[in-house]
């Protein structure tokens, strides 16, 4: 299970040690992501005792360029929510990306490079298709669990995008002789970037139905977005949301007026009945929380 990095008790390059990964394994792989956090600790450890102690691995000949992924990736309470990404490997001659221990994998990160507030991994490393002797087109996903305690709400909002790639070469780190000079790493940060956002909810209710014309209709709602420290849905306060209406005979909305959502995230407003009509509310959105729109409400006017 990956584990949120607390930065406060570490900093640097070191930062990344803290931070676990899935011990999936790749299928066909003789190695497993386990294999491959610990040549990423040896990776990063600039100068002292870690790097003393555990050597380094070489840099392996390897770029990336071309990361594809969702503008947006919109994260709930508890269901898993995983987004395909890709990107172009170019390697040098001497990299078999074919191996059974050759690993590349997309990493989603917050904050800097260097010293990531949190890391997100998919459940199994990229797989890459040749496209030409030096270079591959390698497909693989970004997986979120909110219920795992993977995400706190600060998370919301830019996200960078980075990969790695680790050429093991035939050393096995459970071997009690494993040279880890031997096995090539490389990252690189930077590639693109995306938006993580709590998952939003709007609802709708216009009353009375029916209601007599002239008379004055009460259009109440909601708007909520995922809490990812409580798991719950919470209310979005001070929120500008439009209220609309649509003729019955008709299929736009037109927007009526806008309203701010309370200390709870309610909505309410009052319009005058004039013709039968659906009303809704709909939210445009923020870079942390996705647009949400309400399914519009019928009221019937006699």
């Amino acid at each position: 299970m990956r584990i949120r990095a607390t930065v406060a008790a570490v900093s640097g390059a070191l930062a990344l040690s803290a931070l676990a990964v899935p011990a999936a394994q790749a299928d066909g792989s003789s190695v497993d992501r386990a294999d491959v956090a610990k040549v990423r600790r040896a990776a990063v450890a600039a100068t002292g005792r870690a790097a003393a102690a555990e050597g380094r691995p070489y840099a392996l000949n390897v770029s990336f360029s071309n990361f594809t992924i969702a503008k947006a990736v919109k994260v709930g309470t508890t269901n898993h929510v995983s987004t395909t990404v890709s990107y172009t490997l170019t390697h040098g001659a001497d990299v078999d990306i074919k191996a059974r221990d050759f690993l590349t994998d997309p990493i989603l990160y917050k904050g800097s490079f260097a010293a990531p507030e949190n890391r997100l991994y998919g459940n199994k490393p990229a797989v890459c298709t040749a496209t030409s002797t030096t270079t591959a087109t390698c497909k693989g996903t970004i997986d979120v669990y909110p219920a795992a305690s993977e995400l706190i709400n600060s998370d919301a909002g830019s996200w960078k995008a980075s990969a790695e790639a680790t050429a093991f070469n035939g050393e096995d780190p459970d071997d009690e002789v494993f040279d880890i000079t031997k096995v090539g790493y490389k990252s690189q940060g930077g590639l693109g970037t995306t938006l993580l956002q709590r998952y939003s909810k709007q609802t709708v209710n216009a009353s009375p139905e029916p209601v007599q014309k002239g008379k004055t209709i009460t259009v109440t709602g909601k708007l909520s977005r995922a809490n990812w420290e409580d798991n719950k849905y919470h209310g979005y306060t001070a929120q500008p949301v439009k209220l609309q209406f649509r003729k019955k005979d008709s299929s736009t909305y037109t927007t009526v007026k806008t309203v701010t959502t309370n200390g709870t995230g309610e909505l309410k407003a009052t319009v005058t009945a004039t013709v039968d009509g659906y009303f809704r509310y709909t939210f445009a959105g923020t870079s942390t929380t996705p647009a949400a729109t309400a399914a519009g409400d019928y009221v019937d006017v006699r």
